[in-house]
């Protein structure tokens, strides 16, 4: 396992990443604002478990395929697309009430915000790269199995992640208070969310592979 030092200097490296903004973050913000903190809670507890097989790919070697074979990496950035842009489509079209304070969880199930934040996490290819990069580095080839040590990373990862990303949701759902009383565009907040689902899609289409 890693030794007490070494997760110390990786937790230090996960703050810094978490906390400069970037999709995940965007996403759990725009979700507190639209659709309140348990929404954000819930959407961030998809991107942790994505983060979870991203670390075991990473560790079994599967990660791997995208340097070796770009057809892969190619495939997953475009699936990633289309579904973020199938988000984007499901959240204009959705009624109203569904964003509504009293009745968010109730028509958007706990079960499909989670799902949503997952299979945002898992069809990113990037993130795929990112921890095959990073987490390598703080694991020891003598030091037990590689599948533990990188599921450890991965906890300490998603730790450090829970505590920024806790503040965002917290400052987001305030933010959404404010914004209920907003009755002339009472569908502001599925507009904004969709707009966050559009921006990631074309970012990941656009952006370069390393």
């Amino acid at each position: 396992m890693p030794d007490f030092s070494t997760l110390i200097l990786f937790a230090a490296a996960s703050l810094v990443l978490t906390a400069t903004p970037g999709p995940d973050m965007l996403l759990i913000a725009s979700r507190s604002i639209s659709q309140g903190r348990a929404a954000g809670f819930l959407t961030y507890a998809g991107i942790g478990l994505g983060t979870y097989c991203h670390a075991l790919a990473a560790a079994l070697g599967l990660s791997r395929l995208f340097m070796t074979m770009p057809i892969a990496y190619e495939i997953v950035r475009w699936a990633g697309c289309a579904y973020l842009l199938y988000l984007a489509y499901k959240t204009v079209r959705s009624d109203v009430s569904s964003f509504s304070p009293t009745s968010a969880l109730k028509l958007l199930s706990s079960k499909r915000i989670f799902g949503e934040g997952l299979m945002t996490n898992l069809l990113n290819p990037k993130m795929a790269l990112f921890v095959l990069a990073l987490f390598p580095q703080f694991v020891h080839p003598h030091g037990g199995s590689m599948v533990l040590q990188m599921l450890l990373l991965a906890t300490v990862l998603n730790g450090i992640g829970f505590l920024v990303n806790g503040s965002v949701i917290l400052l987001g759902s305030h933010v959404r208070t404010r914004l209920s009383g907003l009755r002339r565009f009472p569908k502001l907040p599925q507009y904004l969310l969709a707009s966050v689902f559009t921006g990631l899609a074309c970012r990941l289409a656009l952006g370069a592979r390393n």
